[in-house]
């Protein structure tokens, strides 16, 4: 069975046409959105052949789930401070930098609003944020195992819920979450972790 288009990791000298055609996709929707992303225009920008990008992405939305896959596969790795609370403000933190930036802010509203008109979109982009609560998940793991929090503690509900109130402030309000706004966010998943809201 052959791989779905835009799932297949090249290597070697195909990496850079990859990283050119994905780094060209990401400037469109930064700059005009989802609706204005087309492959030829992306070939184009990124000085490479039609065929090439049609060949390997076959459609935009292959196009951006690879993008999200190349997204998570960038990401910075988990911070370990020695306590889950620490932990927890250090992936916070993380989130709100990530949505502050000018570029990676405007991709991940482009591709939020993407998700919700277009099934294989919201599929790419339930995988990527898989990944990065997986990535995370062991901070609470450890946590537990050093009585911080109570046994039973489902680590992924913790970790989304660092985040989720930091997505809902920029989705419902359009204005990029401050720091303090994730400091409140990393303490109040802390604090219900801690009284066992997310005991299975």
């Amino acid at each position: 069975m052959s791989a779905e288009p835009g799932t297949v990791r090249p290597g070697g000298r195909t990496a850079r046409v990859r990283a050119a055609v994905l780094r060209a996709a990401g400037d469109v929707l930064v700059e005009h959105g989802f609706d204005r992303l087309d492959l030829a225009d992306v070939a184009r920008r990124a000085e490479v052949g039609k065929t090439t990008v049609y060949r390997r992405w076959g459609s935009v939305t292959g196009l951006v789930a690879d993008l999200l896959a190349d997204m998570a596969e960038q990401s910075l790795p988990r911070e370990e401070t020695g306590t889950v609370l620490g932990d927890l403000r250090a992936n916070a933190s993380l989130v709100q930098r990530t949505l502050a930036d000018p570029r990676q802010g405007a991709l991940f509203r482009a591709v939020i609003a993407a998700a919700a008109c277009d099934a294989r979109t919201a599929g790419a982009l339930r995988r990527f944020y898989e990944v990065r609560v997986a990535e995370w998940a062991p901070c609470v793991e450890q946590g537990v195992a050093r009585g911080e929090l109570p046994p039973g503690t489902d680590p992924h509900a913790v970790v989304r819920a660092v985040s989720a109130p930091l997505y809902y402030e920029l989705l419902t309000t359009g204005v990029v979450p401050d720091p303090p706004a994730a400091e409140r966010a990393a303490r109040a998943a802390y604090e219900a972790a801690k009284s066992g809201v997310y005991v299975d």
